[in-house]
């Protein structure tokens, strides 16, 4: 059965705000001018706003977390295919940010 009611209060540690600010800030230089991807431009600074509030919980809208639920699973597909055809130094940069995104995920957008 399906929750009537989801909570999209999140508390993040500030090592998390400041990596969430840095990727919501990446992901609006992509779809900046594309008219097609208002929707996606308007979450993520909305996103970037609520982050920089300074407030221990996060509120963020149902569409904010789904849309960087699914912006971060594909970063992560993205970060794999890339560790596996990278070298060792590159491999080594990789991995740190695939534990931190799937950490990320896990702790508080998977469940």
């Amino acid at each position: 059965m399906k929750k009537l009611f989801a909570n999209y209060n999140f508390e993040f540690d500030k090592n998390e705000k400041k990596l969430l600010v840095n990727y919501c800030k990446q992901a609006l230089k992509q779809v900046a001018g594309n008219s097609r991807l208002f929707a996606e431009e308007r979450a993520f600074k909305s996103i970037i706003e609520k982050l920089n509030a300074g407030t221990e919980t996060v509120k963020l809208t149902r569409d904010e977390k789904t849309r960087l639920t699914h912006q971060l699973e594909e970063n992560v597909k993205f970060i794999k295919k890339s560790m596996d055809k990278a070298w060792f130094f590159k491999r080594w940069l990789y991995k740190s940010m695939l534990t931190q995104y799937k950490n990320m995920l896990d702790n508080h957008f998977r469940g």
